[in-house]
């Protein structure tokens, strides 16, 4: 028989860890949950471990937190849901599909084979159901086996189920996160990070899920306002196409024959016509590299930075960018802030969030000069980077030792400026689109009808 170091929740809240003999993993975990104990961990001992003669369990008071996560006991209603919840988990736990060491890579390979696909509004209503799990003080791996369960996407249940393996060796829960880096950021992780440290990691997890839904909300909303002109735009563009290799080389070739002579703009669309009906494929060929070799450029340190310098110069687009990156900037450092990050690896982070490279470049610096004691406003002063009635606002924030809530406040004023641009040029984005595509369909009717007039003319 082996020996197994356990740490467990017993049904009333309360902790107790100890050592149990069990032939295998399973018939441990089983053992467990007949003496009504939910276990959070379960470690073969060492060699060097002292092992009891009785198969019994030998429970011990814990005070210590567990993956950062401190229960509580519960009465009432609230305890028999975490009953039920935990019941289940640990029912769910005994199978030994869900036990197999080799579970998780088959998983994967079912997922790569099923071409799953992770969204990250699934990410964020994870994040919302974990936080309300960790609130109601069920361990991280029980709460990440029953989330598990209840997914219903393959990619993302194998990565719970590998989360929670993780968790279950002993590794804390940033540090399991930390081997998904496209599905949870640095943010994410350095958030549960000082989640786990703080012994706060419910209410991280909560401010966390608000900051992904808020981000959620402000991307559907963006995604929303421009649907309409690009379906104008992709409107118009087909049309012309299809006018232009289907209906009208038939119309052409009937004009060549009754008029010896074509207007300028019925030749021109004449050209057109042919050349895109010719060499079409070359066109497509064309189009298809430009977009690549476009692609490859952004994707470049280079290409990438001048893009976003561009970006932040356009006219009418450049306050908008400008506008967002500010109110991520807020959200984000305020979300950290408050969480109890201190500030420059909190702007560390930041500079990887904001998705500018030219003021991640500046938020470098930022950081660089508080290091040396400064405080956040006065190099955002020398920098120039934010308007004076935001600095102000930041140095009010340090001056009350309120810096976390004065950057929420002007996260929300920014993000308000950001959708009032964003209405205004969408409100002029349309009507201009369909001027661009009215005026192609009228140079289209124009030289169609001059022929037409001409014929019209010689006949009367």
């Amino acid at each position: 028989m082996t020996a197994f170091l356990y740490q467990a929740v017993q049904p009333d809240g309360a902790r107790v860890e100890g050592v149990i003999q069990a032939d295998h993993r399973r018939a441990a975990l089983q053992t467990l949950a007949r003496q009504g104990l939910y276990p959070s961990r379960l470690e073969a001992a060492p060699d060097s471990a002292p092992t009891p003669t009785a198969p019994a369990p030998n429970h011990r008071a814990a005070p210590r937190r567990n993956n950062g996560v401190t229960p509580t006991p519960s009465t009432g209603f609230l305890d028999l849901l975490r009953h039920l919840w935990l019941t289940r988990i640990v029912q769910a736990s005994a199978q030994p599909a869900r036990r197999d060491s080799a579970q998780p890579a088959q998983a994967a390979r079912a997922a790569a084979a099923s071409g799953g696909r992770v969204r990250r509004k699934e990410i964020t209503a994870l994040t919302r159901e974990l936080s309300a799990l960790l609130g109601a003080a069920i361990p991280i791996p029980q709460a990440l086996d029953g989330l598990a369960d209840a997914e219903a996407n393959p990619a993302l249940r194998n990565v719970l189920t590998r989360l929670a393996e993780t968790v279950r060796k002993g590794a804390a829960l940033s540090t399991a996160l930390e081997e998904h880096p496209r599905l949870f950021s640095r943010l994410y992780v350095s958030m549960v990070r000082v989640g786990e440290e703080a012994g706060a990691l419910p209410r991280v997890m909560t401010d966390l899920a608000d900051l992904l839904e808020h981000e959620d909300e402000v991307r559907s909303e963006v995604l929303a306002a421009i649907a309409y002109p690009a379906f104008v735009l992709g409107f118009g563009v087909f049309t012309v196409i299809l006018l232009l290799t289907i209906v009208l080389p038939r119309l052409f070739d009937m004009m060549r024959e009754m008029l010896p002579v074509l207007p300028l703009p019925t030749l021109i669309l004449l050209q057109l016509s042919e050349a895109l009906g010719r060499y079409w494929p070359w066109f497509l060929l064309a189009l298809g590299g430009s977009a690549y070799g476009l692609r490859r450029a952004l994707r470049s340190p280079r290409g990438a930075e001048t893009w976003d310098g561009l970006r932040l110069r356009l006219p009418l687009l450049g306050p908008v960018f400008r506008a967002a990156a500010l109110g991520r900037f807020a959200r984000t450092l305020g979300t950290l802030a408050r969480s109890g990050v201190s500030l420059l690896p909190a702007l560390r982070i930041v500079e990887e969030t904001l998705g500018n490279r030219v003021l991640a470049r500046q938020i470098a610096r930022v950081a660089e000069e508080t290091r040396g004691g400064d405080s956040l406003a006065t190099p955002l002063r020398k920098l120039g980077l934010f308007p004076k009635g935001v600095i102000q606002m930041i140095e009010v924030g340090e001056e009350t030792g309120k810096l976390d809530d004065m950057l929420l406040k002007i996260a929300v004023l920014e993000e308000r400026h950001l959708r009032a641009r964003t209405r205004t040029l969408i409100s002029l984005l349309a009507p201009a689109l369909i001027l661009i595509v009215g005026a192609l369909v009228g140079f289209m009717v124009i030289a169609i009808l001059l022929p037409i007039l001409r014929l019209s003319r010689a006949v009367y």
